[in-house]
């Protein structure tokens, strides 16, 4: 199979069922922010030194590789090859939250994105999966698409968050609380003595 087709050259791409549209099509965006998350996750994984996180990333590779199939594809057209999102993959996400978050520390103030490169690397991945949820969010306000999309989306930015906080405990780093700069002790005394 030859990796160029040429027939994208003039900016238009086959979304399954052969509807040819604009690459620029907020569908072709939605579905091209999840696999940038994808390919995000894929770094992680280089990073990764929790196998339990490692092994759950795979998963969710192989689940957004499913979910970009479901964007791409309209609901009216059938097909026993797209694979469409589901509650079950939201369930698992959802499970593994609230596991997850039994092991951490409660959250007393909003943290930074960073700690060991593994975490920084999924606070990265998290604000790339918000972006997909908002091109997601533009593409169900002109068009009909599968609910479960946008649900597993948001649910997955949120297990990613836990996931970097997780991992950084796991490692003994502590998430960096964000501190107002009016609560800092370095902040200019604005009362002028």
């Amino acid at each position: 199979m030859k990796i160029y087709t040429k027939t994208g050259d003039a900016g238009e791409t086959s979304l399954f069922g052969g509807r040819r549209i604009s690459k620029a099509n907020i569908r072709i965006e939605s579905y091209g922010v999840v696999d940038e998350l994808n390919a995000q996750l894929g770094v992680v994984l280089l990073y990764s030194t929790d196998k339990e996180i490692g092994a759950r990333l795979r998963e969710i590779q192989a689940e957004l590789f499913n979910l970009g199939a479901d964007l791409a594809t309209p609901l009216d057209v059938q097909s026993d090859y797209v694979i469409r999102m589901t509650s079950a993959e939201v369930q698992r996400l959802e499970d593994d939250i609230d596991r997850f978050s039994q092991e951490l520390p409660p959250l007393k103030s909003f943290i930074l994105p960073g700690g060991t490169e593994s975490a920084a690397f999924l606070h990265l991945a998290r604000t790339i999966c918000r972006r997909a949820e908002r091109a997601v969010v533009r593409l169900a306000d002109v068009e009909a698409i599968n609910p479960t999309a946008l649900i597993y989306l948001n649910r997955l930015s949120d297990w990613l968050f836990v996931a970097a906080r997780l991992v950084n405990h796991r490692q003994g780093q502590e998430d960096v609380p964000w501190v107002s700069p009016r609560q800092s002790p370095s902040a200019p005394d604005s009362s002028g003595t």
